[in-house]
């Protein structure tokens, strides 16, 4: 049996974020990332599972990686049948609680601020960008970045629970 994790995403910044995973764990499970922004909709998600080439032994796990500072997306997201990675208020928070341990609420811009201030390789940050250094920062702290994330509230601000996909991908 083919375990294949399905990843729609909200953007370039997660899809070079699962592109990075998939270089990281040369794990048995095969990563399918799709960007369909705000678009998502359950026959959305229906249809990239069919697309997908699989046997009878195959088994699909999809999940949806997106950011909660979109209320209307939110709902949508609610409505699929997936495996939700969402940050709050957006996926940057992931990327900070690699450098620092955020416990209070946060606006989408003060938490790009906040991590380009946390650690030297962040200062010149760029979305869907992240350089051989960021990289590299990323991969050596990402213990530290789960233990963070699972200290925080669930859907709360701040929060992610990317560290799911991870945790999945160690244990393969």
């Amino acid at each position: 049996m083919r375990r294949i994790a399905l990843v729609i995403c909200e953007g370039e910044t997660e899809e070079n974020y699962i592109n990075l995973l998939k270089k990281w764990y040369k794990s048995p499970i095969r990563i399918i990332s799709h960007i369909e922004g705000t678009k998502i909709t359950s026959s959305l998600v229906d249809n990239r599972m069919r697309e997908i080439k699989i046997s009878r032994w195959d088994k699909i796990d999809t999940f949806l990686m997106y950011d909660m500072d979109v209320p209307t997306v939110n709902e949508k997201l609610q409505a699929c049948k997936a495996n939700l990675l969402l940050s709050n208020p957006c996926f940057e928070i992931w990327l900070l609680l690699h450098s620092k341990d955020q416990k209070a609420n946060i606006s989408t811009d003060l938490v790009i601020k906040e991590l380009k201030k946390s650690a030297s390789v962040w200062r010149n940050y760029t979305k869907s960008i992240f350089t051989n250094t960021q990289q590299a920062f990323l991969r050596e702290n990402v213990d530290v970045a789960v233990a963070r994330a699972k200290g925080l509230k669930e859907f709360q601000n701040p929060s992610t629970n990317v560290y799911k996909l991870i945790e999945i991908l160690k244990m393969a």
